[in-house]
């Protein structure tokens, strides 16, 4: 007798956002502040008069191939290619821009669920962190612009994150409260430090944050935080001098070497922590999202050091509080043994960043390191974990 195939939910597949996914919706007072313009025969973004090249092509109208630069991000590139040379560019598929199409994709890819995220959204807020007005804005431009491509809850199969920007907070649960009306499963959060009016940049575990907070354990839905432009470009230029904007697709050893180090979502949840949030929000969840899994061992061992330290500025042991609210999204190449040692199979997702170079080209074919580990701790980490930390019920408003 066949055993029944395996149920996958992937954590983390992507959309390609057409131009008008930011200002199809954006009231007509912002729409100066982005704005497409061309640029020698190229259609670039440009945010409050400022050209970005964080994304070469915005427009996505041609993209590299799915899982063209896997090998790269598992170290293998042995003639040195750059990731322009490895991209095997194509024209951009509808199942990257349509839900319909890409719910027969799923098909075709044998994926029951996916959680989608947006592409372009990484980057926005990034540069919009003195115009906090502007920020909330373009955020809730966007949410109705994917609540009315895709909605946030596609036939049970295909859930897409609307964002929430966090500086005003009373917005941000306003924002929240429009995605959750709408059938969100889950809300993305930029892992990064959070603008504020005085110009400075705060602590999203903040006591000020907590309305968000406690709505979202009231909500009964996760915080998805997926890998972004964080603004840790500072610290490359405090070694490099001043410098240009973060450019994820350019080689530079140094900036490599700062990214790979994962300091934008150590400090995330070290913060999350070590400010309180889970203590006073005892219900709020978190999944970590293309950001890997090994800045997970050095985060769990500088916690336990200054427990031993100050046990008092601890409820309890932050090594456990971090085991009971986080889910980690390894990138595919990493030890899968390791992170679930540490932290439990229950609490690691698969994701296969579909359809971007750096991810999976077949998602549902197991990579080497989860298709060592044992058929039950592969079913939860496939599928039954991501499947679960979308389905808690809410405990009512």
């Amino acid at each position: 007798m066949n055993a029944q195939p395996r149920e996958i939910w992937d954590a983390d597949n992507h959309l390609y956002e057409p131009p008008d996914a930011y200002t199809r919706h954006l009231p007509k007072k912002y729409r100066s502040a982005v704005k497409w313009i061309q640029v020698d025969g190229q259609t670039k973004l440009m945010i409050k008069g400022k050209l970005t090249d964080t994304i070469p092509n915005p427009t996505y109208d041609v993209v590299a191939s799915p899982g063209a630069w896997a090998d790269y991000f598992r170290g293998v590139n042995p003639d040195g290619k750059s990731l322009r040379e490895l991209a095997n560019p194509i024209a951009c598929p509808d199942s990257f821009r349509r839900a319909q199409e890409r719910l027969e994709l799923l098909d075709a890819q044998r994926i029951q669920a996916c959680v989608m995220f947006p592409t372009t959204g990484g980057m926005l807020e990034e540069r919009m962190t003195d115009d906090i007005e502007l920020a909330h804005a373009v955020v809730h431009a966007y949410n109705e612009w994917l609540y009315e491509e895709w909605t946030f809850d596609y036939r049970g199969r295909i859930f897409a994150t609307p964002v929430i920007t966090l500086p005003d907070v009373h917005k941000a649960v306003a924002e929240l409260d429009w995605c959750v009306e709408r059938g969100a499963r889950a809300v993305l959060v930029n892992p990064r430090p959070v603008a504020t009016v005085s110009g400075h940049t705060t602590s999203m575990g903040q006591r000020y944050f907590d309305p968000f907070w406690a709505r979202v354990e009231q909500h009964g839905i996760p915080v998805l935080m997926h890998a972004c432009d964080s603004g840790y470009d500072r610290y490359s230029r405090d070694w490099e001098g001043a410098g240009s904007e973060y450019l994820p697709f350019k080689p530079d050893a140094f900036k490599t070497i700062i990214y790979e180090d994962a300091r934008s979502i150590l400090d995330t949840c070290a913060a999350l922590v070590a400010h309180g949030v889970f203590t006073r929000h005892p219900g709020v969840r978190v999944g970590v999202v293309e950001n890997g899994g090994n800045w997970v061992p050095r985060l769990l061992e500088l916690f336990d050091r200054v427990y031993r330290k100050m046990p008092a500025e601890f409820t309890e042991h932050p090594v456990a509080q971090f085991k009971r609210h986080v889910w980690v999204n390894p990138f595919h190449e990493e030890d899968m043994t390791g992170l679930i040692d540490l932290i439990g199979a229950d609490r690691v997702l698969f994701g296969s960043d579909y359809p971007h170079p750096e991810g999976l080209a077949q998602p549902a074919e197991l990579t080497p390191e989860i298709a060592a580990l044992s058929e039950s701790v592969i079913d939860r980490i496939m599928g039954a974990n991501l499947r679960e930390l979308l389905s808690a019920v809410p405990s009512g408003r």
